[in-house]
Formats: C-alpha cells, structure tokens, sequence
C-alpha cells in the first residue's frame, strides 16, 4: 500500500538553504518515461515518510492536480546530525520490476552456537531480489534454528519468499554459517644453554695481582719493600 507525500513544483529561483531554513527540502522524482522533475517536500513530513516506507514501500507523491508513484532511490544526509538535506524518487512504470537490496533480520536460536559454543557468522546482510514495486518486502526475516551444528550453512534458495518476489543472487550462495573457534596454541620455543653466558662473580683473578696463586715451584709474590733512607 502506497504512502501519500504532498509536493510542490520548486523554483528554481530559491536556494537549498532558503528551502531548508524554511522548513522544506529540495527533491526530485524522475524515472525510465519520467522527465526529471525538481520539487519542494515539507521536512517533516518526509523524515515520516522516510523512517516508515525506507526504499521499499510504494510512495504516493501528490500536489493536487498531478500524481506519480515512486520510490525513495537515494537521500542525501548532513553529515553530523543525519536530517534528510534532499531527496530522489524514482518513479516506476505499471508492472516494471525493480531489482533491490532488502535487509535481512536473523531471528531464533542456533543450537550450534547455545549449546556448542560456535560463532554466528552472517555472510550476508542484504538480499537481492526482484519484485514489482507492490510486491517490495521491507525485510525478509530468516531462522537460525537449523543451525544445530559446526557444518551447518543456511542458504539463499533455503529462504522463504513472498509471492511475486525472486531471488537476484545464486540459490547456493550461503547467508549464514557457524564456526567452531579453536583455542590458540601457545608454541613453546625450546632454550639452547650453549647460546646463554654466565656472567662470572665476583672479580676476575689476574696472574701476578695480590691474593692469586703462585706460579709453578715459587712463592707467591711480594710486593717490594722501600726502606727509609735514614739519615
């Protein structure tokens, strides 16, 4: 089901930030037969638009005379305080199919990872799909349960789809798996002795200095007394 968004034509005359600090922002919708047409939404009712619809859902743009139904393609975002600074809709033909990324929400329990121990690993957080625009999920919601052990894999073609809606990447590509974490061995490098020097203690004994041994058959040395010259 469509949400309505009223707009105006924009003059081009007004700048951005005029528009802006009016309370308004800049926009445009355009599509494949869709002549590129700027206009001006009220900021607060797109921010209301844009956290309900997301680029998903079917938006109703309406002034009065003209109406065209589009979806919210790209968002232009101030860089500090995430508020909406412009807007693109592309407007689609009747029965056009869209190929979009829809946001995945893993939902239960993996065995494999409550009772085993393992590591939730999810490959893919966005699924490409195709459907006509009314067909659009918001999200597509998918079940860990099947998880029960370290091989177990959980892939794309293994997804519950809504009618209309088809599946862009391979039915083989794996969105979720769990692994078993290995703990980490320590390798205990092994000391070669012969490479460590022993520091000797004490002072190292110098031949021929006070308190070494003797050489070979004599006494040890003396030193040499001086006498007193007397006079």
């Amino acid at each position: 089901m469509a949400i309505s968004l009223q707009f105006e034509k924009r003059d081009p005359k007004v700048a951005p930030n005029t528009l802006r600090n009016a309370g308004k922002i800049p926009a445009v919708f355009y599509g494949k037969k869709q002549a590129s047409t700027s206009i001006t939404l009220s900021a607060h009712d797109f921010e209301k638009v844009w956290k309900k619809a997301g680029e998903n859902t079917i938006v109703s743009l309406q002034n009065g005379t003209e109406e065209v139904q589009a979806l919210i393609n790209d968002v232009d975002k101030h860089p500090v305080t995430g508020v909406a600074r412009h807007a693109d809709f592309y407007v689609f033909e009747k029965g056009q199919k869209l190929k979009i990324k829809v946001p995945i929400e893993f939902k239960g329990v993996s065995p494999a990872v409550k009772d085993l121990g393992g590591v939730l690993v999810k490959v893919v957080h966005n699924l490409e799909i195709e459907a006509e625009p009314k067909n659009l999920p918001q999200k597509l919601e998918i079940d860990i349960s099947p998880l029960v052990a370290f091989d177990s894999v959980i892939t794309a073609k293994e997804i519950i789809l809504p009618e209309g809606v088809t599946l862009v990447i391979s039915p083989d590509d794996v969105i979720a798996s769990v692994y078993e974490p290995k703990e980490e061995v320590v390798e205990e490098v092994p000391v070669d002795l012969s490479t460590i020097e022993v520091m000797k203690k004490g002072k190292e004994e110098v031949p021929g200095e006070e308190g070494t041994a003797p050489a070979e058959g004599g006494a040890p040395a003396k030193k040499e007394e001086k006498k007193e010259a007397k006079k």
